[in-house]
């Protein structure tokens, strides 16, 4: 036992030193960490601050796109974006879930909200758990979710489903200038967020202006990410993208779509192509063209990816007569009252002879009759024997055929003038060979309507800072050349005007009741796939550029409809015709230019009616032939729609907002523009569906509106609403006639 005790006592002694040694190291790291704040040359607050600093993102806004009177065309709404959180750490209290615990119910409730099928969404849940993931998503089907279906899905209280906040670009007039606004696509960033790049039209030429740039937020939080009550904030605010103004008019537009509507579907044609501008300004009031597509949903626009008024140029047919009219005008060298043989005329001995578009003309007549009838050989005279091709081609240059016009349009092209050759130039004196866009035309026109002043077309009239309302860029009408004199332009106007009015005139059916419209036909030939023009009756591009009212001219209107169905006829005036004839005529009542001839259209501008009492207001109004419709209890006006100052129609709706809740109107009938009014004074979300008049509203008459809500309206034109009415006489007819008779008892 005694000898044991010396290795006992050398045993602890070494234990002793071995714990002595190791406290002295732990003791020298520890006052070292101290002093010089680092652990293997990293600084320890650094790695806490990185471990407990959080950076957030502060998500701008895209601009907001307004026509010219300030009605939204584009802006960005909220949107959210559905998630699976399917890791069970998330979950601390057993009672209170906070991840997806049932995969089957979750998978079948959300099946219910959005378009993926329950068999999907369960696979989606199951791979995810399967590989261990935090959370899932669901792709396209669970982004863009309203704010209306997120509240039903939260209702259902399924655990660990949950949002993110989103924003998406609303296009509230649905198929309106599409191609000329043009859509975005949401594209994932670096850092996970999203981002609207700009695809088409406005939103792709302007897309530097229109994206904003996002802001940061720097905090200091816990373990578990939430920010720590007394933790520091750097916040770097976001800056939203600027806001366009169009020169688009909503109004005028709205006549433009609904024309191109019935005329696509009477005449089922290839391609429309449709523009109406200000002469004075260059100002583009409506642009649009079919087919067309949806830019929320991109539906319909693998039909047309071009804007067909300035990426596309084509043959322009007799429109082009306008042009070769007004340099021989110019030049002194057209005199109406000569006469010339009309029906074929050959340029030189080598080559063929080009014939009028009646094959044998009318014999020997004047060039004011051959400008009436369009007549071919006429211009083809007028290029060669009057004007000389050398003076021509200068003309074909001071009208801005040979370049593009400029317009803040993306991908625009130029015309293609085919002026080697005597045929190529006396061709092109009558809109053939050469091709040349429908923009350019309208640029060249204005030459003729403003009295030799040709106008820059533009569709921006200003760049606004959204956040501080600053006008960063004004655009203002710039003078492109003067081609031809006031003078000239007059004489041209005049000349014009009897083709509308002349029996001979190929334009007799641009007629408008009360004004005078000068313009030209044009029936253009098609190339087909060989490089020869496609033959048959209906196989043209048919067209009409005219001007109103013609002295002193305040539109421009330009319809070309290709290959309508004509039933072989190749009546292309009737197709045109119903586009251009409602178009000018609305748009001139809507702008106040009096009839020359007819008694005017009541036309006024309203005045300011907040402040009055409801019954001032109605009173006022309809004794001024304007239908008032009043929203909400109270007595006192609180707003209005249209606001002060807008020039309104004899019978128009004038909304009324009082001052107490704010209720829905029966709209049923109303047309779209109405229910537009509606929306924008609730502060409505407005879907439609269709074209025509209300048929169905989702919000019942006499419900409170509530701001941020949607308001649909499902609408259907007049033919359409008789064929149901038919077809529910017929069923219910049916439903009579299948009954069985009572048998009488004895």
């Amino acid at each position: 036992m005694n000898k044991k005790q010396p290795y006992m006592n050398l045993g602890a002694a070494c234990l002793f030193a071995f714990f002595g040694l190791l406290f002295f190291v732990l003791l020298f790291r520890f006052f070292s960490i101290q002093i010089t704040g680092e652990v293997d040359g990293q600084a320890l607050a650094a790695k806490a601050e990185q471990k407990y600093s959080r950076n957030g993102i502060l998500q701008a806004s895209r601009g907001t796109i307004f026509d010219r009177n300030g009605e939204v065309v584009a802006e960005d709404t909220n949107a959210y974006k559905l998630i699976a959180i399917l890791d069970k750490k998330m979950t601390t209290n057993p009672k209170e879930p906070k991840h997806v615990k049932d995969l089957n119910k979750t998978a079948e409730e959300l099946a219910k909200y959005i378009n993926l099928d329950e068999s999907d969404i369960y696979q989606i849940l199951a791979d995810g758990k399967k590989k261990k993931r935090f959370q899932v998503e669901f792709g396209r089907y669970g982004k863009d979710i309203s704010h209306e279906t997120k509240k039903k899905i939260e209702a259902l209280k399924l655990p660990g489903i949950t949002f993110t906040r989103d924003s998406k670009r609303f296009y509230p007039n649905g198929v309106f200038a599409s191609h000329l606004v043009g859509y975005t696509d949401r594209i994932e960033q670096k850092d996970g967020t999203y981002k609207s790049i700009g695809k088409m039209g406005i939103e792709k030429e302007y897309n530097e202006n229109l994206t904003g740039e996002n802001g940061e937020i720097n905090y200091e939080s816990d373990l578990w990410g939430y920010i720590l009550p007394d933790g520091k904030e750097k916040i770097k605010a976001a800056q939203n993208g600027n806001d366009i103004y169009l020169t688009i008019d909503q109004k005028i537009q709205t006549f433009l779509e609904d024309a191109m509507n019935k005329a696509a579907k009477d005449y089922k044609p290839k391609k429309i192509i449709a523009i109406v501008a200000d002469p004075k300004t260059g100002e583009i009031l409506a642009m649009g063209q079919r087919p067309s597509f949806q830019p929320k949903t991109k539906e319909g626009i693998e039909d047309g990816w071009h804007n067909e008024a300035v990426e596309t140029s084509f043959e322009p047919g007799s429109t082009m007569k306008i042009f070769t009219l007004a340099a021989a005008v110019q030049e002194n060298k057209f005199n109406p009252n000569e006469q010339y043989k009309s029906g074929s005329y050959q340029v030189t001995n080598k080559d063929k002879a080009i014939h009028d578009h009646n094959g044998s003309g009318w014999g020997t007549i004047t060039y004011l009759e051959g400008v009436q009838r369009s007549s071919n050989v006429a211009f083809a005279k007028i290029a060669k024997e009057k004007l000389g091709f050398e003076k021509f081609r200068e003309y074909l240059t001071k009208f801005g055929f040979d370049k593009p016009t400029g317009i803040e349009l993306p991908d625009e092209t130029s015309g293609k003038i085919q002026y080697t050759y005597p045929i190529e130039k006396i061709t092109t004196a009558y809109g053939q060979g050469t091709a040349i866009t429908p923009i350019q035309q309208i640029q060249a026109a204005t030459a003729i309507a403003n009295n030799g002043k040709m106008m820059k077309p533009h569709v921006i009239e200003k760049i606004v800072n959204h956040d501080t309302g600053e006008t960063i860029k004004q655009e203002s009408p710039e003078v492109v050349s003067t081609p031809i004199s006031a003078e000239t332009a007059k004489k041209v106007r005049d000349i014009l005007e009897t083709v509308v009015t002349s029996p001979k005139g190929t334009g007799v059916r641009y007629k408008i009741d009360g004004y005078d419209v000068a313009g030209k036909t044009g029936t253009a030939n098609i190339p087909g796939p060989d490089g020869k023009y496609l033959k048959g009756a209906d196989n043209y591009m048919f067209s009409f550029l005219g001007m109103a009212p013609k002295d002193d001219p305040k539109l421009i209107v330009y319809v070309a409809v290709q290959q309508p169905d004509l039933d072989g006829t190749g009546q292309g005036a009737l197709p045109v015709s119903e586009i251009f004839n409602p178009v000018m005529k609305n748009s001139l009542h809507y702008l106040n230019i009096q009839p020359s001839t007819v008694e005017k259209t009541t036309v006024n501008k309203i005045t300011n009616l907040k402040g009055q009492t409801v019954d001032e207001a109605v009173k006022a109004l309809k004794s001024q032939g304007l239908e008032p419709v009043v929203i909400g209890n109270g007595n006192e006006v609180v707003n209005q729609m249209p606001q002060e100052g807008t020039t309104i129609l004899e019978g128009e709706k004038i909304i009324i907002q009082t001052d107490g809740e704010s209720m829905a109107p029966d709209m049923l009938g109303w047309s779209l523009r109405d229910v537009m009014k509606i929306a924008n004074i609730a502060g409505l979300k407005l879907n439609s569906k269709g074209k025509g008049y209300v048929d169905q509203q989702n919000i019942k008459p006499k419900t409170p509106l509530k701001k941020g809500d949607f308001l649909i309206v499902d609408l259907k034109t007049p033919e359409e609403q008789w064929e149901s009415e038919e077809n529910a006489k017929k069923d219910e007819q049916g439903t009579k006639e299948e009954k069985p008779e009572e048998k009488v008892k004895d």
